[in-house]
């Protein structure tokens, strides 16, 4: 194209299609796709050896220069510019205290995470630093989610801070594997024939799987997290039943979320959304590439109170499998050709992949950021801000034991209900590790807790009996209301 500042017209992979739409379909409202990494720096920061090294990542990789448009004809593109300029800010904070710029930061943060991005304007990325002491910053990288998945972020950091140590030169970095390979893979694929066996996998699910039904269609709402951590018990029986039953931890959590999706609908055939990876092996480089590769699926759990906990894990991860090799399909096309049976409202990821944000080129042990050289930057706190159109949404993972994380629309749920489902599942998943053999309709789901306040709290109906005869009590109550109806 010489030298046109426009050197390609991609196509969207599925999931980019869906978040395009909805990114496009209320330009006023809330961009749920919108994202937010707040990443904690001490040290001295060099704040134009950090600007430049974004910059220098813009310019190495092609797909971070795209904007989203549609044809004349509706279909939907990624035009890759030659050139995008980082949008960069920089905030001195310094002269407030400490606790005041923290305050402060967060609003800003909050505020800006609140602006959209123009779709068709590249880059979809920004950077705020902002400056809270003389040693301590925050870096705000905003990003809108139909860029990048969870996998690219630390792929991302790494080179960054190679960049950055590099004094913003991103020359000695290994070689791009470009995104439009995938793109190209993508292509190739039979879709006709992924659909078939979707139709296959979900055939008999006759209605949707709803927690929240009149929700559907509502705007998204900001995002309240609950977290919480295997016990050291339950992780080391989570490590025996998958070792001795040939399963994944991915699998164990799917069938205890499963169980409960199922408990929250009163159905024992559910359907929930599930996020995979997306990155086919067979693609040299795909785990140093940066792009949007995940898709969201529906995953099929059927509960007979009958069957042992171990046999129904068994049948969900061969289930899986099966269908590993479809994982590409767009949700719609697998709703469209397996019907409504297949529409749900919660979510599950499963995230296998490191943090990656820390500054330097070896990861510290047990993610721990490493000592900070004199003038040089260490990153000491991740965190992150999202929106969701989905009532509830796990994440779980396995990093130095299993993690998990609710995020609920505190619009829908109350944060006491929402602990309660979390316990929930650690109690179901306590049960399937230690007892596979249990069957379904033996797993206990009240907690001691519940248990209590059900049986003796509730069921506290015992009451002082006055002493006397029937005619005695008749009596004494004529005396207490004498003028009162005795009987009609």
């Amino acid at each position: 194209m010489g030298d046109s500042p426009l050197i390609g017209i991609w196509p969207l992979t599925p999931l980019q299609e869906g978040i395009l739409f909805h990114a496009l379909a209320d330009e006023q409202g809330t961009d749920v796709y919108v994202e937010q990494l707040v990443i904690d720096l001490d040290g001295t920061v060099d704040a134009a050896a950090l600007r430049a090294s974004w910059q220098a990542l813009i310019d190495r990789h092609e797909n971070l220069r795209a904007g989203f448009q549609r044809r004349a004809n509706g279909a939907p593109v990624q035009v890759i510019m030659r050139n995008a300029v980082l949008p960069w800010r920089e905030v001195d904070l310094s002269h407030l205290p400490e606790d005041e710029a923290l305050a402060e930061a967060e609003r800003i943060g909050i505020e800006d995470r609140a602006r959209r991005f123009d779709m068709a304007v590249p880059p979809l990325v920004r950077i705020m630093l902002v400056k809270l002491t003389d040693a301590r910053y925050q870096m705000l990288f905003t990003l809108h989610h139909i860029l990048l998945d969870g996998w690219s972020l630390p792929v991302l950091m790494r080179e960054l801070w190679s960049t950055y140590e590099a004094g913003g030169d991103a020359k000695d970095l290994l070689p791009v594997t470009p995104y439009r390979s995938y793109l190209a893979w993508l292509g190739q694929q039979d879709r006709d024939a992924a659909l078939d066996r979707w139709r296959e996998a979900l055939a008999g699910v006759t209605e949707p799987t709803l927690i929240a039904p009149a929700t559907r269609g509502a705007a998204p709402a900001l995002s309240q997290p609950i977290a919480a951590e295997a016990s050291p018990e339950l992780n080391a029986a989570l490590r025996e039943l998958t070792r001795a039953r040939g399963l994944t931890l991915n699998t164990v959590v799917q069938g205890a979320w499963g169980f409960v999706v199922s408990l929250l609908t009163g159905r024992n055939d559910v359907v929930f959304g599930s996020t995979v990876a997306g990155r086919p092996s067979e693609l040299p480089g795909m785990d140093n590439m940066l792009g949007l590769f995940i898709n969201t699926l529906p995953v099929r759990v059927r509960l007979d109170p009958s069957q042992t906990a171990g046999d129904m894990l068994a049948e969900l991860q061969a289930q899986q499998t099966a269908l590993m090799d479809h994982q590409y399909v767009s949700l719609t096309d697998i709703q469209r050709a397996a019907g409504q049976g297949t529409v749900f409202d919660t979510m599950m990821a499963f995230e296998n992949f490191g943090a990656g944000a820390t500054a330097g080129a070896q990861e510290p042990p047990e993610g721990r950021p490493p000592t900070p050289e004199p003038g040089g930057v260490r990153v000491s706190g991740l965190s992150g801000r999202e929106s969701t159109n989905y009532p509830l949404g796990l994440v779980a993972g396995p990093k130095g034991g299993l993690s998990l994380r609710l995020n609920y629309r505190p619009d829908l749920f109350s944060a006491t209900t929402a602990q309660g489902l979390v316990d929930l599942l650690l109690r179901i998943l306590e049960q399937m590790a230690t007892n596979p053999s249990m069957r379904l309709g033996q797993i206990e789901v009240l907690g001691m807790a519940e248990r209590e306040r059900l049986l003796e709290a509730w069921n506290a109906t015992s009451r002082p009996v006055p002493v006397g005869s029937l005619a005695d009590l008749f009596a004494a109550q004529v005396r207490l209301s004498p003028d009162a109806v005795a009987l009609i």
